[in-house]
Formats: structure tokens, sequence, C-alpha cells
């Protein structure tokens, strides 16, 4: 099979969790207007979908059938839209521009972006216990497992709390790498493991590169967020540029400054593909995946 580049398996994969997620909230009733359109509107408009991304590329390794790994690249996806609408709110970084579009609580109100945002996260573990997807119960349950600690209190969650008790602080460098590993990384690792583990358990020794990589690309993706924050303007980023500044939180550019910053997400993003090295199969999308991290502009 002819390798595809990083653009086209992008591509490929946000059409197909796009129109997967398009067509599950279409299926939905009809009860609860308004809120219908602000998941449609949340999850549907925009998005890299690099997590989803994550999961298919993962899968293939083990040759899984996209069919199969369709419920939890669109998961992962309902979790990180949700935590992108709480985290926009006034009540958090009270961002108004998301994807080159209004905020969700711009658009729907305050009291409506926490529904909004509710709805998807339970939306997510809807998909991802569907019967309908395939996957056979023991292979759900771990799903499942990985997905609810990448999201809540050892992973995005808690990285969130850390991330507002850091404004207006200095973190050290060990303290702004745990709290990024659980606020941005978490998920990323997730998302790697939940393609790996689909269909069935897997050799103790790749999960352990699969777990390294994750990690490692997780930061990378992190550490450039923090550094686009402060050299690319807003309609590049699609959302507003310089909030970290404005927040006075901790960052890699505030830190060590912006040139040190891109060399250490480089050498994190360089030791991830060394770390795919000794696994046996089609690794090229993975290995994309972590130079895309550190050459991005949004």
């Amino acid at each position: 099979m002819v390798s595809l580049s990083l653009s086209e398996f992008a591509s490929y994969a946000n059409k197909r969790v796009t129109s997967f997620m398009r067509s599950y909230v279409s299926s939905l009733d009809d009860d609860v207007p308004s809120l219908k359109q602000g998941l449609e509107y949340a999850l549907l408009i925009g998005g890299k979908r690099a997590r989803p991304l994550l999961v298919y590329a993962t899968g293939r390794l083990f040759n899984t059938d996209d069919k199969l790994l369709d419920h939890p690249a669109a998961a992962v996806e309902c979790v990180h839209s949700y935590s992108l609408v709480h985290d926009d709110m006034p009540e958090m970084d009270n961002d108004t521009l998301r994807r080159g579009n209004p905020t969700v609580h711009v658009k729907f109100g305050q009291a409506g972006a926490l529904l909004i945002g509710d709805t998807l996260q339970a939306l997510a573990f809807q998909i991802l216990s569907d019967p309908a997807s395939g996957i056979d119960p023991a292979s759900c349950v771990k799903l499942i497992n990985l997905l609810s600690h990448g999201a809540g209190y050892e992973g995005m969650c808690g990285g969130q709390q850390l991330d507002l008790e850091a404004e207006h602080k200095h973190l050290a460098l060990e303290p702004l790498k745990l709290l990024h590993s659980k606020k941005t990384g978490a998920l990323i690792r997730a998302s790697v493991l939940m393609g790996a583990r689909c269909g069935g358990e897997r050799d103790p020794e790749v999960w352990k590169v699969l777990d390294k990589y994750s990690r490692l690309v997780g930061l990378a993706f992190q550490i450039w967020d923090d550094v686009m924050d402060v050299t690319e303007d807003s309609a590049t980023l699609g959302k507003n540029a310089g909030s970290d500044l404005k927040e006075e939180k901790s960052t890699y550019p505030s830190l060590m400054g912006v040139d040190e910053a891109v060399r250490y997400a480089k050498k994190t993003a360089s030791e991830a593909k060394d770390a795919l090295l000794s696994i046996k199969g089609d690794t090229s999308i993975l290995m994309q995946f972590a130079d895309f991290t550190v050459s991005r502009d949004h």
C-alpha cells in the first residue's frame, strides 16, 4: 500500500470523522432544537481534527478497519470540542474567537455554552459505548477507561485547574511540563492509545513505545501552541492571539524565550519520532505528525 502524505491523510481523516459526527448528531431527536444547533456549531464548524487523525493513524498500524475507529475518533473529538467550549467561557479564558468564528458562549450565551459543553462530553461516551460501533465489549470498556482518564482528574480537567492556579505566576520547567502533560498531552496520549487498543490487546513493548511517543508529541504540540500565541496573529490562528500574555500565564516562551522554546519543541518532536523506530509497520503518518506539531501556523 502506498503511504499517504500527512496532508492527504489529514484531509481523509477530517472528512471521515466530520461526516460521521454530522450523521450521528443529525440522528438525535429534535426535542431540543436549540441545543442540537449548538452541538452542530461547536462540533462541526472547523477544526484540525488532530486527535481523530491520531486514532486512525495508530489503528492502521495494526490493520484495524476504519469503521471500528470511527466511534473512538468521534468520541475524542467530542471531548476536545467540549473542552474548547468551556475553556473559552468568561470564567476561564474569556475568548471571543475560535476556529475563525465567534466562540460558543458569544453565539449561544453562557448558560447555553455550559449545556452545550456538558452535552458534548456525555455524547462522547454515548458514541464510544454505542453497540453499533462493532467494537467488542471488553475493548469498549478499555477505550472508555482511556478516554475518561485522559479527560478527567488525571488528565485534561486536572491540567485546566493547574493552569488556572498558575495565572500570574512563573512556573519552573517541571511544573509547567506537568501542567501541560495533563491539559493538552493527556488527550493526545488517549487518542494514540485508543487507536492502538481498538480491536484487541497489544504487545506490551509496542504499547510502551506508543505511550512514550504520545507523551512526547503531546508536549511538542503544547510548546508550539505557546510559541504561536506570541508569533502568529489572530487571523492565522483562528482564535485570539496573545491570550496567554493577557492572562499572564506561564508558558514556554515566557520561561525560556521564544528561540529556546522553538528549539525545545523541535527537540521533543525529534525524540517522539525516534521512539517509533523500534515499531515494525508503517509509522510514516505518526512520524509526519510529529514534524507537523512544530511546523504549523495554527
